[in-house]
This record gives structure tokens, sequence and C-alpha cells, in this order.
């Protein structure tokens, strides 16, 4: 996260700070040495001359501060009492007036509520969507009637989902624990800032660039599967079914890997949150762009063939053939993954002020309940599921001692929005109903 970075430039602009500051005080003598004054010293805050006594002492505000350029003309102030002591307030500490010097606190505490409310609502979501598909992948791995290549590939897809949530969650719980600790004095901020505690941080950052990785290349073997069999007119039996685990699984390590070596060697700091070098980003940001450009060409081509055979039959069979697409494009949107494209050319780094706040509530809030409507849509929603489920139970009930009695269902290759369009003919090709 950004706040890592900060406070590690800060605290490395601090530690100058003290080193100028010490060196200033062995360098000159006071120059009144006759009078009484008080002793020049370094509060861990701001360095002070010696002041002679009964004035007030005012220097400039502390170059370390994050947002030293906000206050960069103001002033920290100090008393020096006429007994050549520095004056202290009524709870004993010695008194210094840093008003001029501070960042505007209203601003702050808005961000920081903006940023708390986001994480909260991502929070929620992933927490939802983690729930829902945990259950939706338990039910199709329970019923071995269920079992086919798309819902193979579904499941799949629910996996990338639950580890995507889970990597989330687990690396904000890194961050916040690697980061959000109160520091009660320097060795914790040594500590905090060593490569030894962000060790568990990093890994939580890996992981979950592989599993956002893996979530899109499964939304990438889901479109190509589809592709396949509506536009190649070519049906994938459970044979093929290992080129996707490598697309889905194997593709990212490509990438991934390449990432965290780079990382490792020449940005290793903090939880490798942060991205100096864009050009390191980029090995992990290319494949993602690169998959969702090719699920938004097939997901357009998908919809023209769609689009095309009901208009053929929209006097007949589908005269409200406009609404079926409709739902059948809403369907495929979350199942593609293509809410991607709205921001794909809007990069981390082009992205500034307003656009960059609304690219990061807009991503957040789809990415974390993305697991949620897919969920719904292709598991609790699903008529193939809902039927079968409901035949298991009575069957259950009807013959509680036999398993063997279960009623086949259908399995139809096609998303629940597109079932209702096709059907495999005779020989092979797709028709409509």
């Amino acid at each position: 996260m950004a706040s890592g970075k900060v406070l590690e430039e800060t605290y490395l602009r601090w530690v100058q700070y003290k080193e100028d500051c010490n060196l200033f005080s062995s360098l000159f003598l006071p120059s009144f040495l006759a009078d009484l004054f008080c002793n020049r010293t370094f509060d861990r805050y701001a360095c002070w001359p010696d002041t002679p006594a009964g004035s007030v002492v005012n220097i400039s505000c502390p170059f370390y501060l994050p947002w030293y350029e906000k206050v960069s003309h103001g002033v920290v102030l100090r008393r020096c009492g006429s007994d050549g002591l520095w004056e202290r307030d009524d709870s004993g500490q010695v008194w210094r007036d840093l008003t001029q010097c501070e960042e505007e606190k209203e601003v702050t505490s808005q961000e920081v509520g903006g940023l708390k409310r986001t994480q909260m609502l991502y929070t929620v979501g992933y927490s939802l969507s983690l729930f829902t598909l945990t259950t939706a992948l338990i039910i199709l791995l329970s019923f071995r009637k269920l079992h086919c290549t798309r819902n193979y590939i579904h499941a799949n897809l629910f996996l990338s989902l639950i580890l995507r949530a889970v990597s989330v969650i687990i690396k904000d719980t890194m961050l916040e624990r690697h980061w959000g600790r109160e520091i009660m004095k320097q060795t914790d901020v040594k500590e905090m800032l060593s490569h030894q505690a962000a060790i568990g941080c990093r890994i939580a950052q890996v992981m979950m660039q592989y599993c956002v990785l893996a979530n899109h290349y499964w939304f990438f073997g889901e479109a190509i599967y589809l592709y396949s069999v509506l536009i190649a007119s070519v049906f994938i039996d459970s044979t093929k079914y290992l080129p996707y685990i490598c697309l889905g699984w194997g593709t990212p390590l490509l990438f991934v890997v390449p990432w965290a070596v780079m990382k490792l060697y020449k940005e290793n700091k903090e939880c490798w949150a942060f991205n100096e070098n864009m050009n390191y980003w980029w090995i992990i940001r290319f494949p993602i762009l690169f998959a969702s450009l090719i699920n938004f060409l097939i997901f357009m081509k998908i919809l023209k063939v769609i689009l095309s055979k009901l208009r053929a039959n929209n006097q007949s069979e589908y005269p409200d053939y406009k609404l079926r697409l409709a739902k059948a494009t809403l369907t495929l949107v979350p199942l593609f993954g293509i809410h991607e494209i709205i921001f794909i050319f809007a990069t981390d780094e082009q992205t500034t002020g307003i656009l960059r706040y609304i690219k990061v509530f807009f991503t957040l809030f789809l990415n974390s309940f993305q697991g949620l409507l897919v969920a719904v849509l292709y598991c609790y929603a699903n008529k193939e599921v809902s039927r079968f489920i409901s035949k298991s139970h009575i069957i259950f009930f009807l013959y509680p001692h036999s398993n063997d009695n279960l009623i086949n269902t259908t399995m139809n290759d096609f998303p629940l929005s597109i079932q209702s369009h096709w059907r495999k003919s005779q020989n092979g090709t797709l028709s409509l109903k």
C-alpha cells in the first residue's frame, strides 16, 4: 500500500534530519556563553538551537514531514524560560507550538474515512462472494450427474474467485498488522521496516497477484470454451479438460514468478505493494489486459451470432428476441469479466484525481461482488442444477438406501441464458429449438 511507502520514506528522511541536527550541534558553539540560555536539543520532532532565557524561538517545519510542501513556510515554536529551562505545559511535557506544521485534519479525516468505507465495502463483497462460491463449488462437486466439461470449468472459475477473495482478505490483514500497529519508539519503526517483518505480507502480495491472474485466465477459459461450442461447432469432452487447467492455473506462473524475482532484486521494499518502476508492474498487468481484450472480442462475436439467430426466428419462436439478447448479455458479462474493459486503458500511472477515485471504487466494488453474481447466475439460478437437486431430494426421500436410482439430467454445454436458444442436433451442429 502507498501508506507503507510513505512511512518508509518519512522514516529515512527523519533519520537524515536527525543526523543533520547532530552534526550542527557538534560543529557550532553557543554565541552567548556568559548568559543564561536553554540548551540546544533534538526532541525527535525538530532541531532546536541554543536559545536565550526568556525568549521564544521558531524554526522551519521539519522537511521529513510527508506534507512538507504544504507547510514549508510554517514554523514550530518553543519558549525558553527565564531560568534557562525549556518551558513545560500542564502535563509536564516540554511546550511547543506546531500548529503551522500540521496537516489539515479535516481533509485527512475525510480521506481516511473514505478509504475505510471503501475497504469495508469490498471486504463485505469478498466475504459474501466467498460464502456463496464455496457453497456453489460444493454443489457442483458433490453431485456426479453435474460433472461435465462445462461445469468443471465453472468449478475452477469458482475456485479462482474463492482464492482471490481469500488472498485479498489475508493481504489486507497482513498489511494492517504490518503497518497498523502503534509506534512507541524508534526501534518499532526499524522493526516495521525490516525485511524479516515484511516477509509475510510479501508472500500474501505474491499469492494475491497469482490469484488475480488465475481468475482472469479462467474467465479466458470460459470464453474459449463457449466460443468453441457456439462458433467453431467443436464440442469439447472431458478428455480435453487438461488444456484449460494449464491455461487457468499454469499461465499465471509464467508472469507472477518473473515479477516476484524483479521485486526481490530490484524493488525489495516494504510489502511489494508500491511500484516505483512501472515496467515491473507491466509484467503482470499486460497478461491481464491481453486476456480482457480477447474476452471482449469473443464476447462481441458470440453476441453477434446470438443476435443473428434470434432475428432469424423473431417472428415465430422468439418475438421478444431483444429481451433475450439483453439477458444473454448481462449473463455473459460477469462470466467473461467484461467489466474490466471499461478502465482497460486507464492505467495506474495515468489516472489521477477524481478519475482515480472512480476507477478504484468501480474496480473494487465489481471485483468484490463478482463472485457472488457468478455463483448466483451459474449455480443457484441455474435451472439444470435446481432441477437435479430437487429430483435428487425426492428420490432420496423415496429410496433412502439407494443412490443408483437418481434420475439422469440433460447436460447442456451452454450457460443458462443461452440454453433456451440452442440445442445440439444429431450431426453435431447447433440449431434453434
